[in-house]
């Protein structure tokens, strides 16, 4: 909702400052049926896509618990609009259904950060980058959230000027236009409420070796201090020693795995750097009361309708 809510506004913005007839944004749905979205609140698509047509730009929305919806009508009435000359937008994990109609294939592209790995894996021609949004040609796309602002006033930008886009972005007290490139992650310092630049790149060496951890010598080395000064300290600035934070940051890894993609519970183990899956599920069963199976078992695959957003100009 919040990027549906954001994409819709800020066109609506925009047309206000240089003339209503800029932009025209409608709701397309599959049908006309409502569509509940995860907070519970309600959208009734005004078109559905039989009546739907000759759109200047359509966007994709959904979020992960919808990220693998799949229907073939609104796939086809994508790949008619793609034909007829559309641009396509993906925004947050509706990339992953963009992605699912071959329209991604050889375009850039990006999505929420927590469907990297299992997008790459699935979707080997799409050109993944992991910034905070990409437009490469008739394709668009963003990680979702508030990153579809900056999708959209870089779109405003280059159809109508920068003056236009700075001059929206204001009114929408988004303070900051970031480039496509800016990291979707918050900063680790401000994650983990740090002041210690040192502890900051041990945590990001973490994070970037989840499936090949780091040993303590490495993460002591790239804090620029020795064993013994960098375990005392991690714990005095974080209570806990530096295995079991790592320990937890892979732990965690594995939960939104579990949750969000296709793997099998062997690749998610390995994905986190386990080696051994009985290791693992008695890792995962201490952290967080279940095992991998049952929460494959629970979560199980997502559906839900979605309702394809068309902004028209």
């Amino acid at each position: 909702m919040v990027t549906l809510g954001a994409a819709a506004d800020l066109l609506n913005v925009a047309g206000g400052l240089a003339g209503p007839s800029l932009y025209t944004c409608h709701t397309v749905g599959i049908d006309n049926t409502p569509v509940r979205a995860s907070t519970g609140m309600i959208v009734v698509p005004e078109l559905a896509i039989e009546r739907a047509s000759d759109f200047f730009c359509i966007l994709v929305v959904s979020n992960i618990e919808f990220a693998e919806f799949y229907d073939e009508r609104a796939a086809t009435w994508l790949r008619t609009q793609a034909r007829s000359g559309s641009r396509i937008g993906s925004l947050g994990s509706g990339a992953v259904f963009t992605a699912k109609t071959g329209l991604l294939d050889g375009y850039r592209c990006t999505t929420h950060w927590r469907l990297f790995a299992e997008f790459s894996r699935r979707f080997p021609a799409v050109m993944l980058t992991r910034g905070l949004f990409a437009i490469d040609r008739d394709r668009v796309s963003c990680a979702g959230g508030t990153a579809v602002l900056d999708l959209i006033l870089a779109l405003i930008a280059q159809d109508h000027g920068y003056e236009l886009a700075a001059e929206a972005a204001e009114l929408m007290l988004h303070t900051r236009i970031r480039p496509s490139t800016e990291s979707q992650r918050m900063a680790v310092q401000w994650r983990f409420n740090l002041t210690d630049k040192r502890l900051v790149r041990a945590i990001m060496l973490m994070e970037d070796m989840l499936e090949k951890p780091a040993s303590l010598p490495e993460l002591a080395n790239a804090a620029g201090m020795s064993n013994r000064q960098f375990q005392r300290r991690f714990g005095a600035e974080l209570g806990q020693s530096p295995a079991r934070f790592y320990l937890q940051l892979r732990l965690k890894h594995a939960q939104m795995l579990l949750q969000q993609s296709t793997g099998s519970i062997l690749d998610v183990a390995l994905e986190c750097g386990f080696a051994d899956p009985s290791h693992f599920t008695r890792q995962y069963r201490l952290q967080f009361g279940e095992t991998p199976g049952q929460v494959r078992r629970r979560s199980g695959p997502r559906h839900a309708v979605a309702s394809p957003f068309a902004p028209a100009a």
